[in-house]
């Protein structure tokens, strides 16, 4: 029966003649069919177990990460950038290897540290698995010493954009962030996100993807890991087969244990998950050691496949064979039993100009060799002979990239160039030879379009050659696909003296709307100007007024706060919003309402509620209304406390349940010492008072009457809020220590 209405099942426990425990996710309105159920003895939340010492989790071992870990390989130096629901920015195994992070989404939450912290867990798990620090606490990861980066392009949620993955792409390539981790995916492509991959895979970043958690199928991986610039990355289980969610398919390239995998969880904790993408960080750290080792993305990516373990199962699904960190890493000198092979690679030319040129190559390897000289032979096209010239860039000890700017070109002139070594031995090799062609006018180019919301976007271009110009105007021209006449726009962002990225955030587009952007340079509109391709994006569906319940917080025995959270204002520009509450089990005859005001964003709001009865049960919803529509969340519950015992203090008090008068800015509060023991020779009191909902932020106090015997007491409070609620209590205290305090009292001033 529980198995039927659970969304999805993580494990069952057969406990014998006490029954079994099935452990999954359920909808709340499961949980509470499952409660009212006579056959169910007990439903409760998983709790997060904190490890007492550190603990080898099995995938580290079957991938023997350990063994290298005792040859001193650690991922020190490398970067790796993990690209999910951020990073908890506090974990004992990760804090120390924490780096820069980036947010697209913002983390939510009273227990955020940075914008790129995580709110769901999923983002710390996987970083704890790629390189969690080897301490006597917690797990160990992959690698241990590499410096995490957290890149946050997934909400709380656990979801996000194509957009925002791509964002998170592009800043993590421009980092220079040698390894680039996602555990996520879609089951459709993305020409913004491939173009981004591309990008980053230009700048010598490997791109490690989840393949997906579709299994059994047939041809189902996911996007990004569908696309070639990506390593895609299947999952298997302990005892070597093939995990039954993993997604199959001809891009997957490895795989790596994902079953039941403990690691990190926000908060300090630990827990075990399944999926594909617990065995994408895997393959991330790996990555990490050996880019540590000076390996090119290239050389990472063929590494970890040459060395791969083969499983025996097909190649559709474990692509090359299970990760082998020792095979791969080898004792650290980037090369395993067998050297590389002397060889170097011709790359593309960048920062091309009229007269010069930055030409690229890269030494994927020395064979036997301690050194090579590496440089550059360049020519005309048609005529080598006559026209080549070489540049030395000097000596390399290791694989890596080099580059060399050449100047004194002519402009608009076809040349061929490539990239040569020459070892120790006097051995030389030579890549390819590539082409390019001198500018001799203005050139710009359109990068795809970012940040795109349901009236806003963000546009990119490049000005990649100001020709024989000192200086242009950049800016965009854009149009809704289909009615350029009517919709054309353009906009100038301003001059440039240089070549480089230029961008423009512009709103007030239609949602749901394709639009084609071009940007431009014109240094002289009439006679010299340059038009980049045309990009196209879609904005996004206006989503509705939506509000989800959040939980019950600093319940006593008669009072609690209760949370929501805005999660759309839809087309409005603010809605009123507050908590429904009842007794459980006769909403119809006990429910209130309370306002938290209006709410001109999404996000979280909060609203004190008092007058609850002792020990009993609660239920709630968060609502929100904008006027012409109102929706609540699933209703949550709690449990007032029990009432408190009569307090042990000489003397006792008690506020009234209204204020003897009250004004827009002031109010006379007044109250009772109901009672003084013989022995106690003064009490003291005060007024203490809040706005409602907002204790932490309000807080005051005034000083009151001071009793030696019974009798009232009062006090004015100035400086109120007009048309605001505040709660008051009276604190009464001696001089020995003894304290109480008062019932609670809410009244609202005047307008």
């Amino acid at each position: 029966m529980a198995k039927k209405k659970a969304d999805s099942v993580e494990k069952e426990l057969d406990f014998a003649d006490k029954g079994n425990v099935l452990v999954g996710n359920f909808s709340d309105e499961a949980v509470k069919s499952l409660q009212r159920n006579n056959d169910v003895r007990y439903v409760e939340e998983d709790v997060t177990v904190h490890a007492l010492a550190q603990t080898k989790p099995w995938g580290i071992d079957r991938v023997d990460a350990d063994v290298v870990h005792n040859n001193g390989q650690t991922g020190e130096g490398a970067h790796i950038a993990i690209l999910d629901t951020g990073i908890d920015a506090d974990h004992p195994d990760l804090e120390p290897n924490l780096g820069k992070g980036y947010a697209v989404e913002n983390c939510s939450g009273t227990d955020c540290v940075e914008d790129w912290d995580d709110d769901h867990s999923h983002g710390t798990h996987c970083a704890g698995i790629a390189n969690a620090v080897n301490n006597s606490e917690g797990v160990v990861g992959v690698s241990t010493q590499a410096t995490l980066h957290a890149v946050k392009v997934l909400s709380g949620s656990g979801s996000g954009s194509a957009s925002g993955v791509a964002e998170g792409i592009k800043w993590a390539a421009d980092q220079g962030y040698g390894v680039i981790s996602m555990s996520l995916g879609a089951s459709s492509g993305s020409s913004t996100i491939r173009d981004a991959l591309q990008y980053a895979q230009d700048r010598d970043v490997i791109i490690i993807s989840a393949a997906g958690n579709e299994g059994p199928c047939t041809d189902c991986v996911h996007y990004p890991g569908a696309y070639p610039e990506s390593m895609a990355i299947g999952s298997t289980a302990s005892d070597d087969s093939m995990s039954s969610f993993s997604s199959t398919g001809p891009e997957v390239e490895m795989c790596a244990p994902g079953s039941d995998i403990l690691s990190c969880v926000k908060g300090g904790g630990y827990q075990k998950y399944s999926g594909t993408s617990m065995a994408t960080p895997h393959v991330s750290g790996a990555a990490g050691l050996l880019r540590a080792q000076g390996l090119s993305a290239s050389e990472t990516r063929k590494r970890l496949t040459d060395t791969a373990e083969d499983l025996g199962h097909a190649d559709n699904e474990q692509g090359a064979g299970l990760l082998d960190v020792e095979a791969a890493v080898g004792d650290g000198g980037g090369g395993g039993d067998e050297p590389a092979t002397f060889a170097v690679e011709t790359s593309s030319v960048t920062d091309l100009g009229t007269t010069e040129a930055t030409l690229n190559g890269e030494l994927t390897g020395l064979g036997g060799s301690n050194s090579a000289t590496v440089g550059f032979k360049y020519w005309q096209s048609g005529d080598r002979s006559g026209t080549e010239q070489t540049v030395e860039v000097g000596s390399k000890s290791s694989a890596s990239t080099f580059s060399s700017t050449v100047t004194g070109l002519s402009k608009e002139v076809t040349y061929q160039f490539l990239a040569y070594a020459v070892n120790d031995s006097g051995e030389e090799v030579t890549g390819s030879a590539r082409e390019f062609t001198t500018t001799g006018a203005l050139s710009v180019t359109t990068a795809p379009v970012s940040d795109i919301g349901n009236n806003t976007a963000t546009l990119t271009g490049n000005l990649q050659s100001l020709g024989e110009f000192s200086e242009a105007d950049v800016g965009f021209h854009w149009w809704a696909e289909g009615m350029k006449d009517a919709t054309l726009e353009r906009r100038e962002v301003g001059e440039k003296t240089s070549t480089g990225e230029f961008s423009l955030s512009i709103s007030d587009l239609r949602a749901d709307t394709t639009y084609v952007v071009q940007a431009y340079g014109n240094p002289d509109w009439d006679t010299a100007k340059d038009f980049g391709s045309q990009v196209t994006f879609t904005t996004g569906t206006s989503p509705s007024l939506g509000v989800k319940t959040g939980s019950a917080s600093n319940v006593s025995d008669s009072g609690a706060t209760l949370s929501g959270e805005v999660t759309s204002l839809g087309e409005s520009g603010s809605a009123d919003v507050g908590v429904n509450y009842w007794v459980s089990g006769d909403r119809s005859g006990t429910e209130q309402s309370a306002s938290a005001g209006s709410k001109s964003s999404t996000g979280s709001f909060s609203v004190d509620v008092s007058g609850l009865d002792a020990a009993t049960g609660y239920e709630f919803e968060a609502y929100a209304d904008d006027g012409t529509s109102s929706v609540t969340g699933a209703a949550a519950s709690f449990t007032t406390g029990d009432a408190p015992e009569e307090p042990d203090a000489p003397f006792a008090v008690s506020i009234n349940d209204t204020p003897d008068w009250k004004t827009s800015y002031a109010a006379k509060l007044s109250g009772e010492v109901t009672r003084i023991d013989s022995g106690v020779d003064e009490v003291y009191t005060e007024f203490q008072f809040w706005v409602k909902g907002d204790k932490a932020g309000t807080f005051e106090v005034d000083d009151s009457d001071t009793r030696s015997s019974p009798g009232e007491v009062d006090e004015m409070i100035w400086g109120l809020e007009a048309s605001t609620t505040y709660v008051s209590v009276i604190r009464a205290f001696d001089g020995s220590g003894n304290e109480v305090f008062s019932n609670r009292m809410e009244f609202t001033t005047s307008a």
